[in-house]
């Protein structure tokens, strides 16, 4: 067929035992604004058993359609069944474009339906549009991060992306909005060769730092472990939660659990501070949304500066024991 005959916006709708995954909520949100553009429907493409009451959700988020697939082989994701289920929807429906949140599901789930489809993927986009040409766009760093790369697929479909958490802010829901709800028979069958022997809840962490309010967040220029424990006061003092940019998880020094970037989480707290924090464009991606973004670093030049509301030209070593002080007597 002919790329003109694919037409609409699905959104793979992920979700694990009956629990949508926030980030579904944010590509709403992001294909609302597609839709201005292209003026196509949006589908929510729910795979699962027994999940159909999620469908209300998804319409209340602002989905038009939701594409609902059940099956006891789909009850849990398991690659192979979850690939042959949807590559059935996408032949029989043809949208034009596809996307899935960037996470551990959806980067499995993403490249099987390209080999699947025979058609592109762009992974871990940071934004979607539609150039001057009409072209759907999806833009990802490159290099490095030294530049922005606008990606494009311009004859296979559907052209599909996997997106980073946090570009998009969810919409307010509706309650009680309705859309289509079209249920699908699909055959799919469990996958011989897999099987989940035990399933464990993670132990309470605690606070989550997407939660906090304050980050207190560290970067490469931190040469030695040991200045951390100033991060760890001033977060104290401040009632929020030590973060970094990854250098310092690839230095063992802190737990991925509290990396921050592309490669990391998305924070969006009140305040954060980012010490001795360059700001490659990854980074920026975790905590760009920020409302108030300090920087410390001692190189002016740091594009940090760019897009901090205050900046802090000194060596943190100087700087951090004379504000801790001037905090704790201002807390006496």
């Amino acid at each position: 067929m002919a790329k003109e005959d694919y037409k609409g916006i699905w959104i793979f709708a992920e979700q694990e035992f009956g629990v949508l995954h926030p980030t579904v909520f944010e590509l709403i949100a992001k294909s609302k604004e597609l839709q201005k553009f292209s003026g196509e429907k949006i589908s929510a493409v729910l795979l699962g058993n027994n999940v159909a009451s999620l469908a209300d959700t998804l319409f209340e988020y602002g989905a038009d359609e939701v594409i609902l697939a059940e099956s006891e082989a789909l009850a849990q994701y398991s690659a192979r069944p979850y690939q042959a289920a949807l590559t059935q929807l996408v032949e029989k429906h043809k949208p034009s474009i596809l996307i899935y949140g960037a996470t551990a599901l959806g980067r499995d789930l993403a490249p099987r339906l390209m080999i699947s489809l025979k058609t592109g993927l762009t992974a871990d986009a940071i934004n979607l549009g539609f150039d001057e040409d009409g072209m759907f766009y999806q833009t990802t760093p490159a290099y490095g991060g030294k530049i922005l790369a606008q990606i494009t697929i311009p004859e296979c479909r559907p052209q599909m992306a996997t997106v980073h958490a946090g570009i998009c802010e969810p919409l307010a829901p509706v309650k009680g909005a309705k859309g289509i709800l079209s249920v699908e028979n699909i055959e799919v069958e469990a996958d011989a060769d897999y099987e989940v022997i035990e399933r464990k809840p993670i132990e309470n962490l605690g606070r989550q730092l997407t939660d906090e309010k304050v980050v207190i967040a560290g970067g490469r220029g931190i040469k030695v472990q040991e200045d951390l424990a100033m991060l760890e006061e001033l977060a104290e003092l401040l009632d929020g939660q030590v973060a970094s940019s990854r250098p310092l998880v690839d230095n063992g020094w802190l737990p991925h659990e509290k990396q921050l970037g592309q490669s990391g989480i998305t924070v969006k707290p009140d305040l954060i501070f980012n010490i001795a924090i360059s700001g490659s464009v990854q980074y920026l991606l975790g905590m760009q949304n920020s409302k108030c973004i300090v920087a410390i670093n001692q190189s002016e030049d740091a594009p940090i500066f760019d897009y901090a509301h205050y900046g802090i030209v000194s060596d943190y070593k100087k700087f951090l024991p004379a504000f801790i002080a001037e905090l704790r007597t201002r807390k006496s």
